[in-house]
């Protein structure tokens, strides 16, 4: 099998047991808050998972893309990426720990045919200061299953990770870990969890790589859960059954399953290789810059890794409407364009990197995910763009290093030509001894240091910088989110039916809504939208919402967002009468006032270019009478 064949079979194998298969959430979230970028296949499923009714029941199953910028660090060894698929099966308030672990054994083993003796469990050892007791229901539940494929799974509590790495698993295939391995909550262990938030422990499944030798760099004994790579976990089951209170932990009503497995990781284990870019819908990747850049993959593992990872994330968060900018996600596009490009240049590649990669990702994906090869022609343009506006930046900095290197090459100029103007620290290296330029003995010391307080201030700004979607669900932030929808078909009137939400930011004091444009808007027309949207307010407008087939949602004329992928039902959002006069109607999941007539006024506060035909606005709404006497 390879991994197509995975994700297909996973997908059916859930429908069989009653799943309804849910679209993936695109890669940049429209309404959550709390992060940039989807990273994890439960993510957009947390209303659900804390109580809400999901419009397709209490059986669902979907492959979810996700994307995690912060593991940009570890690419380049054998099994890390920051772009993967997460399986994700779903019982909301259903079937529970009894059902899942067998089902999950069975797919594993009588599905993917992976043998069972090399397949390790791990549950949750317990928080007795808490009131939670061990896992010990999911741990009976193993040793039958175990013992159907004639296994004596022995049990062997383990405790913190940093015990596994002294002591070894001693002969044991069923593992008690503490909290902070097997227990989940949005908040983390429990004790970091706030009173009303719910949680659970969780039970993950391991693959062992027999050839695999331990790596003692990584403590004296190897375990599951040592970085070694002997093993990798291919799926993890979390059972939210508590809530914590003031006392402790209680029972949730409802108890809910969340399994996420990774794709590419299930791949390993199906495929039998420990590197995790050889399995099949990674290894094209590979194998095509290694002939663009006439090298084998022996000896240059690393660049290749890097490129092969970051061509996938690119594509696919064009695919959903980033472009590269020096801000938000278009950063950070940015910044995984320049890392591939860099590397390229370690290997010899110094024209046409990014752009031949979309076509081989379209064709790795279009079983599943066909509209990356209906839009491959603007997704390369983009990264062409990138690319040459790199090389032009690259270029101004070889002009420029005889300047940062009168003397001497420092770490303090390495930081530079790497920041400013995309210089890997080798290629200032080797600058340097071509133009007989001496290299301070301790630059690394020097650039390290700058670059740990460049990571230190980007942690910093990300707490506090753009959120996609809304901020909180406050009045302000309702009645802005609200007027969003006005904005959205004010600007159709007046710029076309071309124009789509390409994204948005929402916070008490102002609305941020990018749209596809490919010219500056007037000062008219942004009179014009205005004048509309306040006509649209001062009709004190009913918002009303119905939940309908999502086939008719689009024959009724509701609107979307770019990039977004809708289920088989959705939720629409009317200002007006829907079955009679309306001024505009959208698929949205967000909070919203009951009528137009309470949001005041909307004043256009800016109207700039976010990316390339890409416009943004900012506005905010004012009480009217404050509105009316400013305009007097």
């Amino acid at each position: 099998m390879n991994s197509a064949d995975i994700r297909r079979a996973y997908i059916e194998f859930f429908v069989a047991r009653g799943h309804t298969v849910i679209p993936p959430a695109s890669l940049v979230p429209r309404e959550d808050p709390t992060t940039l970028f989807t990273g994890s296949g439960m993510q957009p499923l947390i209303p659900y998972l804390l109580g809400s009714d999901h419009p397709a029941g209490a059986r669902l199953v979907n492959s979810q893309p996700c994307f995690r910028a912060e593991d940009i660090d570890e690419v380049g060894d054998n099994r890390h990426t920051t772009f993967f698929e997460m399986l994700g099966n779903w019982s909301l308030g259903d079937y529970f720990k009894s059902a899942q672990l067998p089902w999950k054994v069975e797919f594993l083993t009588q599905v993917l045919q992976l043998e069972p003796h090399l397949l390790y469990a791990t549950v949750f050892g317990g928080a007795p200061e808490y009131g939670v007791p061990r896992d010990d229901e999911s741990v009976a539940l193993w040793r039958e299953l175990y013992g159907g494929a004639g296994i004596d799974a022995q049990v062997v509590d383990i405790g913190p990770a940093s015990a596994g790495a002294e002591r070894g698993m001693q002969g044991g295939r069923i593992l008690y870990y503490d909290a902070d391995k097997n227990w989940w909550s949005r908040a983390g262990p429990p004790e970091a969890m706030p009173v009303g938030e719910p949680g659970g422990p969780d039970s993950e499944v391991f693959y062992l790589f027999e050839g695999v030798e331990h790596d003692p760099a990584f403590g004296r004994e190897c375990h599951v859960h040592c970085d070694c790579g002997r093993f990798i976990e291919i799926g993890n089951s979390v059972f939210m059954e508590f809530v914590r209170t003031a006392q402790g932990f209680a029972p949730l009503p409802r108890r809910n399953v969340d399994f996420g497995g990774g794709l590419e990781r299930l791949g390993m284990a199906v495929e039998a290789t420990p590197d995790v870019f050889r399995i099949s819908l990674v290894w094209p990747l590979v194998e095509q810059v290694s002939r663009t850049g006439g090298i084998s993959y022996t000896g240059h593992e690393g660049p290749l890794r890097v490129i092969a990872d970051h061509a996938r994330a690119l594509v696919f968060l064009a695919s959903s409407g980033v472009e590269p900018s020096n801000t938000a996600q278009g950063y950070v596009m940015r910044r995984f364009a320049r890392r591939a490009l860099r590397q390229g240049l370690l290997v010899g590649i110094e024209r046409d990197l990014l752009a031949p990669l979309v076509a081989t990702v379209a064709q790795l994906y279009e079983d599943h995910y066909p509209e990356i090869g209906r839009d491959a022609t603007r997704i390369a343009g983009v990264l062409e763009r990138e690319e040459a506006t790199f090389r032009k930046t690259l270029a101004r900095g070889t002009r420029e290093f005889p300047k940062l290197a009168r003397s001497r090459l420092t770490g303090d100029a390495v930081f530079t030509l790497f920041d400013t103007y995309g210089f890997p620290p080798e290629l200032s290296i080797e600058e340097a001894r071509r133009n007989g330029v001496p290299v301070d003995q301790d630059w690394s010391q020097g650039y390290e240091a700058r670059m740990a307080d460049q990571r230190q201030r980007s942690r910093t700004a990300s707490a506090g910088v753009f959120r996609g979607g809304l901020a909180d669900q406050s009045e302000e932030t309702t009645k802005l989110h609200t007027a969003t929808h006005l904005l959205y078909k004010a600007l159709r009137l007046v710029l076309g039916d071309h124009v789509v939400q390409r994204g948005s930011n929402i916070t008490p004091e102002r609305l941020r809504f990018d749209f596809s444009h490919p010219q500056k808007v007037t000062p008219e027309e942004l009179a014009e939208v205005e004048r509309i949207v306040n006509d649209a307010i001062a009709r004190d407008l009913p918002m009303a919402y119905s939940e309908v087939p999502t086939e008719q949602a689009f024959a009724e004329a509701a609107l979307g967002a770019f990039g977004d992928k809708y289920g088989a039902t959705v939720k629409v959002y009317t200002a007006g009468d829907p079955d009679g006069d309306w001024y505009s109607r959208e698929i949205c999941g967000g909070p919203h006032v009951e009528r137009t007539g309470v949001l005041g006024r909307l004043r256009i506060l800016k109207e700039e270019s976010s990316s390339a035909g890409v416009r943004r606005a900012r506005a905010k709404l004012e009480p009217a009478e404050v509105a009316e006497s400013a305009r007097r």
